[in-house]
């Protein structure tokens, strides 16, 4: 494999490689492309800081649309270098799930920047929603609309509604040479609606999973199903309808009653129905270099393991549409390489180098590289 100013240029048994180009001796390892995490809350909501690395969710206002992620990631949390262990190379990061709309996320490297701005990979990906028990608990702790399931669903409407309103005067100004009054959370729902942006639907239960698919076939924007614990019994309708689902997190306890029936069977139930599928963390919830290990836990479950692997790799990169730069080796996309002991898979091997287009960032001896420093 040759990689050049940081793509991938060729792969094969027969690549000429030009002098002077450092060679790395991958014998007896195995190479995969770094894996990508589809949903992490990583530098947002950074591991035992407390209430002052929690900048996850703002909870003043049920409708978030107009929020980014990217201007609250901390990119010294300690998660960054984790996900270096787990062989992990990109994440999305996302607002949390207290508001029915969280606000926008953006798909980074998880290492090579000093600033979070040089390790952007796509600065707005999709919009995070969610429904079920966490908004309605937090607003209705507020006495505050929406306090139950149904007036979760009517936010998420209303805002679609003012969204559609907002997008035809803004057409209309436009055509007409006219000034626009902007408002940046209408102007993100208006790009839910025009496919420009996806919408990230936080959702356990396979009654919401229902709901999510009503209001997205109502308002015909392209859905993705985040956690979907329960989605096994709705597994036909979302292989039909083409809806995909990141799937986790798989290593937790049972803290609520719509993740009661969450079983690791469940992503190989969703899969073997012909659902797309790509696993979570979630982290923090799961420390992120633990990625791979659920997927282990899922083959053991009864997922196959070409899928298991697809599921860290081309799967979350086709489902958030970020394949033309990672997911795969392949000429054209990004130089995320790692070199494994093993088979990934099993739980004895090991990370043993990484490196993100190109550079070597983590070697199992000699650690983390400081930000910046390139590889020789």
């Amino acid at each position: 494999m040759l990689v050049a100013d940081g793509v991938i240029t060729a792969v094969g048994t027969d690549v000429d490689i030009p002098d002077g180009v450092p060679v790395v001796d991958a014998t007896g390892s195995w190479v995969l492309p770094g894996f990508i995490e589809a949903h992490a809350h990583l530098g947002v909501h950074e591991e035992g800081e407390g209430w002052a690395g929690a900048d996850f969710n703002e909870t003043t206002d049920p409708v978030g649309a107009g929020l980014r992620a990217l201007d609250a990631i901390n990119i010294e949390e300690e998660g960054f270098r984790d996900s270096l262990l787990g062989g992990v190379t990109t994440a999305v990061v996302k607002p949390g799930s207290a508001n029915p709309i969280g606000g926008q996320t953006v798909a980074i490297k998880t290492w090579g920047g000093r600033t979070v701005d040089e390790q952007v990979i796509r600065e707005r990906v999709s919009v995070k929603s969610a429904l079920g028990e966490n908004p309605k608990r937090v607003y209705g702790d507020k006495k505050a609309l929406p306090a139950t399931r149904l007036g979760v669903a009517k936010v998420i409407r209303d805002a679609f509604v003012k969204a559609q309103n907002y997008a035809a005067k803004r057409d209309h100004a436009l055509a007409e040479g006219k000034p626009v009054e902007r408002d940046l959370a209408l102007e993100a729902l208006a790009a839910v609606l025009d496919g420009e942006l996806i919408w990230d639907q936080h959702t356990h239960r396979h009654d919401d999973i229902a709901t999510a698919i009503r209001l997205a076939e109502e308002f015909g924007y392209r859905m993705v199903v985040n956690h979907g614990t329960d989605g096994a019994r709705v597994a036909d309708i979302l292989a039909e309808k083409d809806i995909p689902v990141i799937f986790g997190p798989m290593i937790v306890s049972r803290t609520k009653v719509e993740v009661r029936d969450r079983d690791v069977a469940n992503l190989a139930r969703l899969a073997a129905a012909g659902v797309r599928v790509a696993v979570t963390t979630d982290h923090p919830v799961v420390p992120i270099e633990y990625l791979v290990l659920q997927a282990s836990l899922a083959v053991k479950e009864g997922l196959d393991r070409d899928v298991a692997l697809q599921a860290l790799t081309v799967n979350p990169a086709a489902i958030l549409g970020l394949d033309d730069r990672v997911g795969a080796l392949t000429p054209g996309l990004d130089g995320d390489v790692v070199l494994w002991s093993g088979d990934p898979l099993d739980t004895f091997t090991h990370v043993q180098r990484v490196f993100i287009t190109g550079t070597e960032v983590y070697s199992r001896d000699g650690g983390v590289r400081e930000r910046g420093e390139r590889f020789e």
